[in-house]
């Protein structure tokens, strides 16, 4: 019988982590694919959020996040330095290329995990004038399981925004990809993939 190393366990962990994390990915893509630009900027519920504005947020969400890891995040960030188009599709801007600067955020924020020495590593969160007065530390594992319930917390708005746009299930997304062995992208089931 073989015995499992520290480091086997960990690297465990982390492609662990990391799994989900696409999968979640893989489940938001699926709630925004076969829709065009007009359908990706418009509301359906009472609230300003659209398919677009979620694959942009969540693009910037994991590039800020990476920020942080690497230790490139501002200290500080005040209310003007927030765009304020950072959850909105604006203008000029398209699903395509809202999509690309996501999987290319996705793959530099998996890089870097895969890359970084220890989960447990601690990293200070830049102050935002909601944030309480002392200092926020966070390991990189807090951060790399924040990231996930941000992109699960938004595909759960996505599906409530695309049911109302066109009925689409993402569920049943999901099973007739499952069916045929492909994922969101018509890849191989990542999801992260161009």
């Amino acid at each position: 019988m073989g015995t499992t190393s520290a480091d086997d366990v960990r690297a465990g962990e982390r492609e662990d982590l990391l799994t989900i994390v696409a999968d979640q990915r893989t489940n938001f893509l699926y709630t925004v694919a076969d829709i065009g630009d007009e359908q990706a900027g418009l509301t359906t519920t009472v609230s300003e959020l659209t398919l677009g504005g979620l694959v942009k947020h969540l693009g910037d969400v994991q590039r800020t996040w990476l920020a942080v890891v690497d230790g490139t995040a501002p200290a500080e960030v005040g209310w003007a330095d927030l765009d304020p188009d950072g959850n909105r599709m604006t203008d000029g801007e398209t699903l395509a290329a809202l999509l690309d600067a996501f999987h290319a955020a996705a793959a530099e924020f998996d890089r870097t995990v895969r890359q970084e020495p220890d989960l447990g590593r601690l990293v200070t969160l830049p102050r935002y004038p909601w944030s309480p007065p002392e200092p926020i530390t966070w390991t990189v594992r807090h951060v790399l399981l924040h990231v996930f319930r941000e992109i699960a917390h938004h595909c759960g708005h996505a599906d409530i925004i695309r049911e109302a746009l066109d009925g689409a299930s993402t569920t049943a997304r999901m099973a007739e990809a499952a069916s045929h062995g492909t994922g969101a992208d018509g890849g191989d089931g990542s999801g992260i993939g161009s």
